[in-house]
Parts: structure tokens; C-alpha cells; sequence
């Protein structure tokens, strides 16, 4: 028998062999990847790629516009090993979001994530521990200010520092980008560190950087590869190692802070959300089910200025671009503001309800700023039906 099985093996081909194996690879992704009953219908994919070269990383919004109009706003496409289900226009997104929040509440574990994130922070942690984490966080944000005049006060001095900025430049052409990066994160860090920090400040700006490449780096094509090919993508050299190397440095500066904060934290009189975070440790010091320690802190650190800082300076520039390309709605946004608040006073929330016109340009300007061209994707955690088409529950990837 082991002579007729060794001379078989002489005569197969290593043509035929590797023929043998593409067809079990396609065979093997057919049956992974076949699509259930009354899904949602989607583009032709490709096998084991999916549908990843049919979505423009740089403007993926123009890509889903061209598929909503052929398959309307709830519709498939698939990337290597991971199904996805897009959702489109408000009431279907109010839908799925809201009225079945309960069902589509969880986050998937993308392979890029869990290599940065692993399971944890604010972001990407589910179930008990995003509870916990979000409870915490939310209760300690307004403890610090969050939705009260002492973080308003905070807004107005910023807003003085980066005038100040801007005016250094005497008129001429300059890229705001890093200067509002500067001001918004500076609001982040007076909650989160109890301090603000000079705009020259050498490891402020390497934390900044290290934010902005970071945001940049995880949309690159690069780390999509690393999400369909992760086994793969581990070996191979690429932006994607850049990627990994740069969080693991914005990770020892975060971890610096909290040593710093160590030094002199009084649990009675916390200081900031790093403070009240040390303390929240210790008290569930010893439970082995609590999700409070050093590498959550960190966590948790980070996705708030992801959240706090990207959004906010990103709907500025929108809202300065938009203001250069339409002077005429420049000219009444600016006559508004003279005629309510004046050129000496500083501006404040009590004065929006009196500036009807400047407040419905900020919400047209998020309307109509491309501020987020993907929402943060969600996970089906338990089986429901979305405008007629069932979508099974999730199974986690390794």
C-alpha cells in the first residue's frame, strides 16, 4: 500500500498540485462565505478578496453613493474573511441604530483593532466591560467640567491662544491643520491631564503627530490588507508595521503621564480623569472581573482624544473651507457675531440662542462637511430583520 501511494505522489505534477489547492482555497471560501437567505444584495465579489478593490479608501462615500443607487440603502459587500452590511439615509440608519440599538450594539473586532486595542478602551470594548468603561468615563467627564460653565471658560481661553496663533502668521497663506489640532487637543488634555500645554511644546507635538499618523495610518490600504490578510500581513513589512510602531509609542507617552500623575495622586482630591481613573483602580483592587487597570486607563485615554480631538478639528476646517468658498455667507456669519457678541467680548453658549443665522451655518456645515466618510462599525449581536432583509448574528473572526 505505501508503494502504491508513493508512486502516486511521483506522478502527480507540481502543476497539479498547486491547481489542486487554489480549487480547494476557492471551495473552502465558497462554503465560509455563502450568502444566507434574504440577505442583502450587494456588488459581485471576488473570491477570498471580496469586494476589496470596489471601495475607494480615500473617498469611500463616493464608492457607497454609486451602490445605494443601484441597490438602495441597506446593501452587502465583503472584504477577505469579513461580511459587511451598509446602511444609508437617516430613517434606516435611525432604525438600525436606535430603534434596534439592542441588537446591533456591539463592536466586531477587526484585525487592526485587536492588535492596537485589543478588546478594551471605550471604543472597542463590548457587553460589561463597555458598560463599566462608559459609566465611568461619562460620569467622571462631567465631574471635570463636561456641559458646565468651568469647561466653557476653558473653550474661551483656548479659543485666545489659537487667535493668537493665527495672528503670528501677519496675513499670510498657512495650514491650520496642526494650530486647531493644538486648540481642541488642549481641551482634552485639561480634562484628561489637568493641564494645557504651550503650542511650542516639544512632547505635545510628538503626541499630536503621533494621534495624526496614527487616524491616517489605520484607514491606509495597508492596514485593510492587514484586516483580510492578517496571518499573512504579521510577516510582511509595510505601513502597516509603522502603524504598530506608532502606537506602541503613543502608548509609553500616555503611560509616562499616568507614572507623572502617580508621583503626587491624592485619591481624596483628584485632580482630572487620569486622578479619578488611579483611584477607581484602587478601589476595585484584588476584583479579578473588574475591567479598571493601567492598560484600560490607557485605553480609554487615547480613545478620548481620538473621539474628542479628530471630529471637532475636522468639522473647523470643513467650516473654514466653507466660509473662504462662500464670502457672502462669510459676511453675515461675521456681521451676526458683531452685532451680538462685538470684537473685545469673549464668545459664549449663552449668546447662540440670539445668533439664529451662525448657528444654522455650523449645523449646515456638518451637514454638508464629509466629517466622518464611515461611521465606527457596529456588530449584529443578536439575529433581526432591517428594511425587509435579515441579518444573521455575527460570528467573531480570529
Amino acid at each position: 500500500m505505501g508503494s502504491l501511494v508513493a508512486a502516486l505522489w511521483r506522478m502527480l505534477h507540481p502543476s497539479s498540485l498547486l491547481l489542486g489547492a487554489v480549487v480547494f482555497l476557492l471551495l473552502a471560501n465558497f462554503f465560509k462565505n455563502r450568502i444566507p437567505k434574504n440577505y442583502p444584495p450587494g456588488p459581485p465579489r471576488l473570491p477570498i478578496l471580496g469586494n476589496f478593490f470596489q471601495l475607494t479608501l480615500k473617498e469611500p462615500h463616493l464608492s457607497i453613493q454609486k451602490y445605494v443607487k443601484q441597490y438602495g440603502n441597506l446593501f452587502s459587500m465583503e472584504f477577505g474573511a469579513w461580511s459587511s452590511v451598509l446602511v444609508t439615509g437617516l430613517p434606516l440608519i435611525k432604525e438600525a441604530l436606535v430603534d434596534q440599538g439592542h441588537n446591533i450594539l456591539d463592536r466586531p473586532i477587526l484585525p487592526v483593532r485587536k492588535r492596537i486595542f485589543k478588546t478594551d478602551g471605550l471604543i472597542m470594548s463590548n457587553g460589561q466591560e463597555w458598560k463599566e468603561q462608559r459609566r465611568f468615563t461619562l460620569t467622571t467627564l462631567r465631574n471635570f467640567g463636561l456641559g458646565k460653565k468651568s469647561l466653557e471658560e476653558r473653550m474661551q481661553e483656548e479659543a485666545y491662544h489659537l487667535n493668537q496663533a493665527i495672528e503670528e502668521e501677519n496675513g499670510q497663506p498657512f495650514n491650520p491643520h496642526f494650530k486647531i489640532n493644538n486648540a481642541v487637543s488642549n481641551i482634552i488634555c485639561s480634562i484628561t491631564f489637568g493641564e494645557r500645554f504651550e503650542y511650542q511644546d516639544s512632547q505635545f507635538q510628538e503626541m499630536l503627530r503621533l494621534l495624526d499618523d496614527i487616524i491616517g495610518l489605520e484607514v491606509s490600504v495597508w492596514s485593510q490588507l492587514y484586516n483580510t490578510f492578517p496571518r499573512i500581513m504579521n510577516f510582511l513589512p509595510g505601513y502597516h508595521q509603522t502603524l504598530f510602531r506608532k502606537w506602541e509609542q503613543l502608548k509609553l507617552f500616555i503611560s509616562h503621564v499616568i507614572q507623572n500623575h502617580k508621583r503626587d495622586w491624592n485619591p481624596a482630591e483628584p485632580r482630572d480623569f487620569i486622578d479619578a481613573y488611579l483611584t477607581e483602580i484602587e478601589k476595585h483592587k484584588g476584583d479579578d472581573a473588574s475591567s479598571f487597570n493601567e492598560e484600560n486607563l490607557i485605553y480609554s485615554t487615547v480613545d478620548l482624544f481620538f473621539a474628542g480631538t479628530e471630529t471637532t478639528s475636522t468639522t473647523l476646517r470643513w467650516g473654514l473651507l466653507y466660509m473662504a468658498l462662500n464670502p457672502e455667507i462669510q459676511e453675515k456669519v461675521q456681521a451676526e457675531i458683531d452685532r451680538v457678541i462685538g470684537q473685545s467680548k469673549q464668545p459664549s453658549t449663552d449668546a447662540r440662542e440670539l445668533m439664529p443665522y451662525t448657528n444654522a451655518v455650523i449645523h449646515e456645515v456638518q451637514r454638508m462637511g464629509n466629517i466622518i466618510p464611515l461611521n465606527v462599525p457596529r456588530e449584529v449581536n443578536n439575529a433581526t430583520t432591517l428594511a425587509g432583509y435579515h441579518l444573521p448574528k455575527s460570528i467573531s473572526q480570529d
